[in-house]
C-alpha cells in the first residue's frame, strides 16, 4: 500500500510540472518556422532539379535468341557502365529505375556476327544506347567501348530424360504405373568431349509429399557445366492412385518332373497377397500370376519339402507376398 501511494504521488507531481510548462510553450511560433522551412526546402528542391547534373548508369546487357548450338567461348559483358548529363528531374527517373533501359542483343541478327564472334563495334553501342534515353539526355561516354564475344558451334546428341526425385504418397495410395517424360528425350549441345561422358539427362530433384492423385509438372533439366538443351523443359506424369488389397489362390506348377515319376503336392495351391490400385482390382485375375516349384533328383529327396517362387506377375506390381514358401510333395514312380 506504502507503493501505491509514492506511485500515485509520483505521477501527480509529473503532471503537475507538464501543465505548468505547456501553457508558457510558444506553438505557434513553432508551427510558423516549420511552415517556412518546408516551404523554403520545396522551393530550394524544385530549383535543384531543373539544374543539370552528370551521373552513372549499369545498363544491362539481354543476349536473346541464342542459337540451341551456339555458345559463348567466354561469358560477355552483361552491363554497360554509362555516364550521362541532363535536368535533376529527369535524372531522378534513371536513378528509380523507371527507365527500365536495356540492351537486348539479337543473336539472330546475322550483321552482329564475324569470324565465329559476336562483334558489337562503339557505334553500334552508342546508337543502341541512344535509342534507350529521353531524347533531352547527353551521352557523355560508356565503358566497354565495344563487345567482341567469340562463340563456338557445339556437337548435338539426343538423349533420353528421366524423374529424379522422391515421391510420398498418402497412407493407402501408391505409384499405379510408369512415370511419364514429355519429351522422353532432348537434343543436348556441347563440345564432343563433353557428349562422350553423359548417356541420359534427369530433371531437377523434386519432392512429392502426401500424394493421393496423379500429378502432371512441368520441370526443368538439371544443369550440366558446358551443355544447353533443347528444350529444357519437360512434362512429367505420375499416376498415383488408392490401393486396396487382394488375395487368389494361384496353382502350383511344376514344370521339370523326371521322366517315369508323377508329383503329389500338399497343397497343391498357394495363396497370392497383393496391393492393387481400385482401377484395376477387377481385371486382376488368376492368370496374371504364376508360382512353380523344382524337383531336381528324386532319389535325393524322393519325399519332403520343396521350395516356392513367383515367376510371373504383372510388371507395375512391386509388392506380392505367398501364403507359404515351400510345400510338401511325394514322388510317385509309374508303374
Amino acid at each position: 500500500m506504502i507503493r501505491l501511494d509514492s506511485l500515485s504521488h509520483i505521477f501527480k507531481s509529473v503532471h503537475r510540472e507538464t501543465k505548468t510548462f505547456f501553457p508558457h510553450f510558444r506553438w505557434k511560433e513553432v508551427l510558423i518556422f516549420l511552415f517556412f522551412f518546408c516551404l523554403s526546402f520545396v522551393f530550394w528542391a524544385l530549383q535543384s532539379m531543373q539544374q543539370e547534373y552528370e551521373i552513372q548508369l549499369q545498363i544491362p546487357v539481354h543476349y536473346k535468341e541464342m542459337p540451341p548450338d551456339m555458345a559463348f567461348v567466354h561469358t560477355p559483358p552483361s552491363r554497360i557502365n554509362v555516364r550521362i548529363r541532363d535536368k535533376g528531374s529527369i535524372l531522378l527517373n534513371y536513378t528509380l529505375g523507371q527507365s527500365g533501359a536495356s540492351l537486348d542483343v539479337g543473336m539472330q541478327e546475322t550483321h552482329f556476327l564475324s569470324d565465329s564472334a559476336l562483334r558489337l563495334s562503339e557505334n553500334d553501342l552508342e546508337g543502341m544506347i541512344a535509342k534507350q534515353l529521353i531524347p533531352t539526355t547527353h551521352l557523355l561516354g560508356f565503358e566497354p567501348r565495344q563487345i567482341i564475344a567469340p562463340y563456338s558451334k557445339l556437337r548435338k546428341k539426343k538423349l533420353p530424360v528421366y524423374f529424379d526425385g522422391n515421391i510420398r504418397t498418402e497412407p493407402g495410395f501408391q505409384v499405379s504405373g510408369d512415370i511419364i517424360v514429355s519429351p522422353s528425350t532432348t537434343e543436348a549441345y556441347a563440345p564432343d568431349l563433353v557428349l562422350a561422358t553423359i548417356t541420359s539427362i534427369p530433371t531437377v530433384y523434386t519432392e512429392i509429399k502426401k500424394g493421393n492423385k496423379t500429378i502432371t509438372r512441368k520441370l526443368k533439366l538439371r544443369k550440366t557445366d558446358g551443355v544447353t538443351f533443347d528444350p529444357d523443359v519437360v512434362s512429367v506424369t505420375i499416376p498415383i492412385e488408392e490401393y486396396t488389397q487382394k488375395t487368389l489362390e494361384i496353382p502350383i506348377l511344376c514344370k521339370q518332373i523326371p521322366a517315369g515319376y508323377a508329383i503329389r503336392m500338399f497343397p497343391s495351391v498357394v495363396r497370392v497377397t497383393c496391393n492393387v490400385p481400385l482401377s484395376l482390382f477387377k481385371d486382376l485375375s488368376e492368370k496374371d500370376f504364376a508360382v512353380e516349384t523344382l524337383v531336381a533328383n528324386p532319389e535325393d529327396n524322393a519325399s519332403g519339402m520343396i521350395p516356392l517362387r513367383l515367376t510371373r506377375k504383372p510388371d507395375w506390381m512391386d509388392r506380392v507376398s505367398l501364403s507359404q514358401d515351400s510345400i510338401e510333395f511325394i514322388l510317385e514312380q509309374n508303374k
